[in-house]
C-alpha cells in the first residue's frame, strides 16, 4: 500500500469512486477508511480539487452533521442539487439522515447498519 500524502489521496479517491448513488460518506469516515483517522480536513482538501467536476462523485461526501460543507467554495447548491437528484433528502435545516444514507464498504462496515459517525 502506498504511504504518505500521495497514498492517502489515492485511497481517498478510490473510496469516493465506490460510493453508490443516493448514499453518502462523511469526511471523517472517508479519512478513517483511507487509513488516516482524524484527517477529515485533509480528505476535504483532496475532494476540494474535484468539486464541480464529473470525474468522481465528490458530491457524495458531506460533513458529520449530515450537511453539505461546500457553500464557502461556491459548490454547496450544486452539491445539494446533485444529491437530491440521487434521492438524498435534506430537511429544513439542510441535514440528510445519516442513519439511512451513510454508506460503508462491505469489507469495512458492520453487518448491520451503523449508527452515524460524529466525526
Amino acid at each position: 500500500m502506498e504511504g504518505g500524502e500521495a497514498g492517502f489521496r489515492t485511497r481517498v479517491l478510490a473510496l469516493v469512486a465506490r460510493i453508490p448513488p443516493g448514499r453518502v460518506m462523511t469526511y471523517g469516515q472517508l479519512a478513517m477508511l483511507a487509513g488516516s483517522p482524524g484527517a477529515a480536513r485533509q480528505a476535504g482538501f483532496v475532494l476540494g480539487s474535484l468539486a464541480g467536476s464529473d470525474e468522481l462523485p465528490w458530491q457524495r461526501v458531506i460533513n458529520a452533521q449530515g450537511r453539505v460543507s461546500t457553500h464557502k467554495l461556491g459548490f454547496g447548491d450544486l452539491q445539494e442539487r446533485l444529491l437530491t437528484a440521487e434521492g438524498v433528502v435534506f430537511d429544513a435545516s439542510g441535514r440528510c439522515d445519516l442513519g439511512t444514507r451513510q454508506w460503508w464498504p462491505e469489507e469495512e462496515g458492520p453487518s448491520t447498519p451503523p449508527e452515524p459517525l460524529l466525526f
